[in-house]
């Protein structure tokens, strides 16, 4: 998501240091751009809305006096871009500089306990309670670590924060939850930054800051504590020997994987979203006589799977549309009583806001589910959700998916509560089960990568794959084979598997590969009777299964296992998670750059 940079230089001006440390995290998008540096006991700060080249030729980023300094490229989740938004943000005397990157749940709450205080605010950020937390510690004579670290006890959801106080003038401090953070000690400074590309040129000695650490830079040395309770945390710097292209990935081959493992962390950040937000978007949907979800290519994936959600938990009837058929399909139908989700991670499609447009001109109420705050869709949207996945570098879309899936989930429970079409106890369990997803993705990460890596080299070769699923799965199969297709180029089909039997199995001959997506709901007997069909026609059956499923695993050729006890509306979450991973090594098997693919871009913008 953001990326921030600091450093303590022995000697010299940190203003250019900092500039180009900020080129080096470009990789990871962002809207916003700004620098804080310390000279003479005042804080000097500049930034604002655009490119760091943009903003750069406006306002020199690199004409700034001071050896300490801070720098901040921003991707918008609580304010739109905006010179004000941007960070670095400071407290009300303008003696302390924070930036941040993370979510943080608990600020609206926090803002308004500040601001009965006499604090003002203003940006529309959730950032900016931090340096007014720091000021209040800071008024009952801690020192600024201290400070800080109370500060940070505070604060609810995920950061990564730097901040500079001239009360302290010679020193960086920065503490971390759950979003990135390293130091790094060179011979002519000391560095802390969200990723090590961002100081690898000056020095290859790296110290990874742990979740729920405070760390201290000063000169050529760094002090750690644990923030629960202050005491110290030895740890000696690590000698990188990434090349800077490697360290863009974090150490993976290509973004798409390094993207694929994020998916943890960018799902507690779905998780974290403002209830307000969630409450307007389910208030319109409640309200509406017709529903049309609206979209292109992943999105419209997860579009999908969410008409299964909405009718099964909200028992609300859904419309999902792919993008560029909607107007033919049902523009003659829309008018002010229909309502149009769509949902674009760049909220620049452009099959999606011709749509959009075209609903608008008919009075229908247009809401939006996007990852880029200040894209078109959030400024045509009546309301809008950012997903808050952050930046996605590969083409093909994984965290997307996923992130996208959590927010419908989330506004499938939130109608359903209004609806009252279901018990309490139910949607309790299910909102249980949503909290646990990002440690269930984490889970099949961390055991089911290398198998799959042996499956990806066994089917290699094969020139064609199904991939068939029932009920939501058929939404799960749908973006399984779409991955597949767009980065390893195998021709690839997918169906409702009750669909197989009416064409489809004509081209099952022996050795044919056809990946079932398995969960143990409602359709598995029918799947299972899909799967002998296809077994008595010599296909080699690939099956995403539950672990302990015995049954299914005596009849099929290879499988993949699942954490068991996800309820069917959730399942598609944990499920594509292999099939991306498949889709990936297959990728790499057939020497394909997964990151690039052929004739795709990240978001098409012309119809």
């Amino acid at each position: 998501m953001c990326g921030i940079f600091g450093c303590i230089l022995k000697n010299g001006v940190a203003a250019p240091i900092v500039h180009a440390a900020l080129k080096r995290l470009e990789y990871r998008g962002y809207d916003s751009v700004g620098e804080a540096a310390i000279y003479k006991n005042k804080l000097f700060i500049k930034k604002d809305q655009g490119k760091i080249d943009d903003v750069h030729a406006v306002h020199n980023l690199a004409n700034i006096p001071g050896r300490i300094a801070l720098g901040h490229t921003r991707w918008a989740t609580h304010g739109a871009p905006s010179q004000v938004n941007a960070h670095p943000h400071m407290d009300c005397h303008k003696q302390i500089a924070v930036v941040h990157n993370g979510i943080i749940e608990n600020f609206a709450e926090i803002q308004r306990e500040l601001e009965e205080l006499g604090h003002v605010f203003r940006s529309k950020t959730d950032t900016e309670v931090i340096p007014h937390l720091i000021e209040e510690e800071l008024k009952d004579g801690l020192p600024l670590s201290e400070a800080v670290r109370e500060a940070v006890k505070r604060l609810e959801g995920s950061y990564a924060v730097a901040i500079i106080s001239v009360r302290e003038p010679n020193k960086i401090v920065c503490a971390r939850k759950e979003s990135p953070l390293v130091a790094g000690v060179g011979e002519h400074g000391i560095y802390c930054a969200s990723d090590i590309p961002a100081f690898l040129p000056l020095t290859n000695k790296a110290v990874i800051i742990e979740d729920g650490e405070i760390v201290v830079l000063a000169d050529d040395r760094y002090e750690i504590r644990r923030i629960s309770d202050g005491n110290p945390v030895l740890r000696e710097p690590e000698v990188i020997d990434w090349t800077p292209e490697m360290a863009e990935k974090q150490g993976y081959p290509h973004f798409m994987l390094k993207e694929i493992h994020e998916q943890p962390l960018c799902l507690r950040n779905t998780l974290r979203l403002q209830e307000q937000y969630l409450d307007l978007m389910a208030t319109f949907l409640e309200r509406a006589t017709e529903v049309y979800f609206v979209a292109a290519g992943t999105s419209y994936h997860a579009c999908l799977a969410a008409s299964y959600m909405f009718s099964k938990v909200a028992l609300l009837a859904t419309h999902p549309v792919i993008a560029s058929e909607f107007i033919e399909q049902h523009g003659k139908a829309v008018n002010i009583d229909s309502t149009i989700l769509a949902v674009s991670q760049s909220g620049e499609t452009a099959d999606t806001l011709a749509a959009v447009e075209w609903a608008r001109q008919r009075a229908a109420t247009i809401l939006g589910l996007t990852n880029v705050v200040g894209s078109t869709l959030t400024r045509v949207a009546r309301a809008y959700v950012c997903q808050q996945s952050g930046p996605e570098i590969g083409v093909a879309a994984t965290k997307t998916f996923t992130s996208q899936l959590s927010v419908l989930s989330q506004l499938a429970l939130n109608v359903a509560k209004r609806r009252g079409k279901i018990s309490h106890t139910q949607i309790e369990d299910l909102e249980e089960k949503l909290q646990q997803i990002p440690d269930i993705v984490a889970t099949i990460l961390e055991t089911q990568e290398a198998k799959i890596r042996q499956l990806a080299e066994k089917y290699k070769d094969k020139q064609c794959f199904f991939f068939l699923g029932r009920g939501i799965s058929s939404a799960t199969a749908l973006e399984s084979r779409l991955k597949l297709l767009e980065i390893a180029y195998v021709p690839s089909i997918a169906y409702p598997a009750g669909e197989s039997k009416h064409g489809p199995i004509s081209l099952i001959e022996p050795g044919f590969p056809v990946v079932f997506i398995c969960p143990k709901d409602e359709t598995r007997k029918t799947i299972m009777g899909n799967i002998m069909e296809m077994k008595a026609r010599g296909a080699s059956i690939i099956a995403i299964l539950e672990e302990g499923d015995e049954e299914t695993k005596k009849i099929v050729d290879d499988y993949i296992e699942i954490p068991t006890g996800f309820p069917e509306v959730l399942s598609p979450i944990p499920y594509v998670i292999p099939l991306q991973l498949f889709a990936y090594y297959m990728s790499v098997e057939r020497n394909c750059d997964p990151d690039m693919p052929r004739n795709l871009a990240k978001s098409v913008t012309v119809k």
